[in-house]
């Protein structure tokens, strides 16, 4: 008899320790979309898509750090989300990109600081190169040399120096 009491509450229990689980709300791939594009809005070029919550990435990403920065930061957008897959694509932004004119305007600048000794001379920069012109002493000349040599240009002409 007790037996008839004891078996439907257990298997009540059983029933709702079966269902509960199923019954936990499930984020949609759509919201788990549109929380990822906002945690990498920062990040220019990076496309997702979302299916049964694995977030898929690609795109370019400018060194190995960004790429796993990347997907740190998609990870813990949301605990829904059940893995990564990372096919950023690391890019480095090659060195001729620079600007050569970026180049030029920081030579220039540092042209100023090293030629306020020297009222005598003028120089110049034009893709890389520093030109200089004009009067000085032969014992000032290697002085001025090592400034401008310390601004790491690509070359500096003293040819249209003419030195006392």
């Amino acid at each position: 008899m007790e037996l008839k009491r004891v078996f439907p509450m257990l298997m009540m229990a059983g029933t709702l320790a079966v269902a509960m689980p199923s019954c936990k709300s499930k984020v949609s791939d759509a919201d788990l979309k549109a929380k990822v594009e906002t945690v990498i809005t920062s990040h220019q070029g990076i496309t997702t898509s979302v299916k049964d919550g694995v977030v898929t990435l690609e795109g370019f990403a400018s060194s190995d750090a960004e790429k796993a920065q990347i997907e740190t930061d998609v990870k813990a957008a949301d605990k829904s989300i059940k893995s990564v897959v990372n096919n950023i694509i690391v890019q480095a932004v090659p060195p001729a990109e620079i600007s050569v004119n970026t180049v030029d305007e920081s030579l220039a600048k540092g042209i100023v600081d090293a030629t306020k000794d020297f009222p005598t001379v003028q120089a110049t920069v034009k893709d890389g190169v520093i030109s200089v012109t004009g009067t000085i002493e032969k014992a000032k000349l290697v002085t001025l040399k090592q400034a401008l040599d310390n601004l790491h240009p690509k070359k500096v002409d003293l040819s249209a120096v003419v030195t006392k």
